[in-house]
């Protein structure tokens, strides 16, 4: 006899359809009423798991969190070359896509909530420094001419670009909503871009195949 699918709690709900609503419609414009109304359940029931909507928000960045954290890791002794820059950039951009309020309201979000915001100050840091030491691995490997302060700025200017990217496409789509046309690959294409001018021979070529589609 097949095994039944446990029924999914009230709060793995709560956090679900806040994520759905948050991200359709962006989190300043979704209030906890309309959270319980999406699910027909009272405040008070949705007050008996969350004090608040920013202690939704909290939980909902530390599945965020949970996700993208594995990702951004010192390589360490392993060889790092373009096409794992691409894989990288890629995954992290849907991970990002799936909680895309949380860089929609990104500013706000983190002033109104001091808890969230220092841990997303923590995330931009850590992910800095990843940048840093995958280059130089890159410059070690040879594929990759780069001085050290032209390391430090590179990886600061793909974090700034990751993190605005999909706001500044939203923008420049309004007209036809926040959905319209996303294409990750070319958020991929947008970070690589500024790599690109330090890459040389074989790694050049690559990036440049790969990247050809978004030319």
């Amino acid at each position: 006899m097949a095994e039944k699918k446990r029924p999914r709690r009230t709060r793995e709900r709560i956090l679900e359809t806040s994520l759905e609503l948050f991200n359709r419609c962006g989190e300043s414009h979704i209030t906890t009423a309309d959270i319980a109304g999406e699910m027909n359940i009272s405040p008070g029931n949705l007050y008996y798991h969350f004090r608040n909507k920013d202690d939704i928000i909290g939980e909902l960045w530390s599945a965020y969190e949970a996700r993208v954290l594995p990702l951004v890791v010192d390589p360490g002794e392993r060889r790092v070359d373009v096409e794992d820059l691409w894989l990288l950039l890629h995954l992290l951009f849907e991970h990002m896509w799936a909680y895309r309020f949380l860089y929609r309201d990104l500013d706000e979000i983190a002033s109104r909530n001091r808890r969230v915001g220092t841990r997303v100050g923590a995330l931009l840091r850590h992910s800095e420094a990843t940048m840093i030491e995958l280059c130089r691995g890159m410059v070690a490997a040879g594929s990759m001419d780069a001085t050290e302060s032209e390391i430090a700025a590179v990886a600061r200017n793909v974090v700034l670009v990751s993190t605005y990217w999909m706001s500044f496409h939203r923008l420049c789509h309004t007209a036809r909503g926040d959905d319209a046309g996303i294409d990750l690959g070319r958020g991929a294409y947008q970070v690589l871009a500024l790599i690109a001018p330090f890459l040389v021979g074989d790694a050049r070529a690559l990036l440049d195949r790969l990247s050809r589609d978004y030319l």
